[in-house]
C-alpha cells in the first residue's frame, strides 16, 4: 500500500535528473519503439489486425495516462485553471494526434507530425518535470511523449501518409493561430501557458533566446528551421 501511496503522491524527496540512468533508458525505449516500427513496416501492412492493435495501443497511450492524470489532479487537490489546462503545446499535439488516430484525418497528420513530433522531442531531450522514477508522473510525461512521437511515425510509415511542402506552411500558420487562442486564454487568466508570457522562472532553454518578447519570434525561426530539416528526407524519397 505504501508503494501505490508513494507512486502517486502529491510530495517528493528526490527530483528528476536530466540525463540520469531512468531518463537515458525511456530515450533509448522511445528509440527501439521507432526502429520496431520502421524495421518491420512492410510486415505491419500486410496484416490488418496488426495495424488496428498498434493504432489502439498509441491511442491508449494518449488517452489513459491523462485521464489518470486528471484524477490525480483532482484526489491530491492540484487542479487549477492557471496551470493545469490542456493549454501547452505538447497537450494540444496529445489532443490532436488522439483525433488523427481514430478519424485517420490528413490534415491533422501535417500538424501533429511537425508540431507533435518537434515538441515532443525537444520535451524527451529536455524534460519539464520534478518527479523522478518511478513516480506515476515520470511514467504519464515519457509514456504520453513517446506516444505523441509514435502516432506520425505510424501514420507514415504504416498507413503511408506524407507531409509536403505545404504542411509546414500550415503547421506554423496553426501555430500561430495558437498563439493568439493560448495568449489570449493566458491574459485572461493571468496564466503563463506555452510561456507567451514570460520565461519559465528557472533555468530554460528559453534563456539562450534573448528577452521577452523576442525570444518568441525567434523559436518561429527555430520551428521553421526543425521543420525543414525533418522533411528534408521526404525530397529525397520523392526524388527517387
Amino acid at each position: 500500500m505504501g508503494d501505490i501511496t508513494s507512486f502517486f503522491s502529491r510530495h517528493t524527496t528526490e527530483h528528476f535528473i536530466a540525463y540520469s540512468n531512468s531518463h537515458i533508458a525511456v530515450l533509448a525505449v522511445m528509440i527501439v519503439l521507432a526502429l520496431l516500427l520502421f524495421g518491420y513496416k512492410y510486415s505491419i501492412r500486410l496484416q490488418a489486425s496488426a495495424r488496428t492493435i498498434i493504432r489502439y495501443v498509441i491511442l491508449l497511450g494518449l488517452l489513459v495516462p491523462q485521464v489518470v492524470l486528471y484524477y490525480w489532479y483532482a484526489d491530491q487537490g492540484l487542479w487549477d485553471i492557471q496551470y493545469t489546462l490542456p493549454l501547452e503545446l505538447c497537450s494540444i499535439s496529445q489532443l490532436l494526434a488522439m483525433i488523427m488516430l481514430i478519424t485517420r484525418s490528413r490534415l491533422l497528420y501535417q500538424i501533429v507530425f511537425f508540431a507533435g513530433i518537434g515538441g515532443a522531442l525537444q520535451a524527451m531531450l529536455t524534460p519539464d518535470l520534478d518527479y523522478p522514477f518511478p513516480h506515476f508522473r515520470f511514467f504519464h510525461f515519457f509514456v504520453v511523449h513517446i506516444a505523441i512521437i509514435l502516432a506520425p511515425l505510424y501514420m507514415t510509415w504504416i498507413e503511408g501518409y506524407r507531409p509536403t511542402w505545404k504542411s509546414i506552411g500550415i503547421t506554423m500558420i496553426f501555430l500561430n493561430v495558437l498563439l493568439v487562442v493560448v495568449g489570449g486564454t493566458d491574459y485572461l487568466l493571468d496564466a503563463n501557458y506555452m510561456f507567451l508570457r514570460h520565461k519559465p522562472e528557472g533555468a530554460s532553454l528559453l534563456d539562450l533566446l534573448g528577452p521577452y518578447p523576442y525570444y518568441l519570434a525567434v523559436e518561429e525561426i527555430i520551428a521553421l528551421l526543425i521543420f525543414t530539416l525533418m522533411y528534408l528526407p521526404f525530397v529525397r524519397w520523392r526524388r527517387k
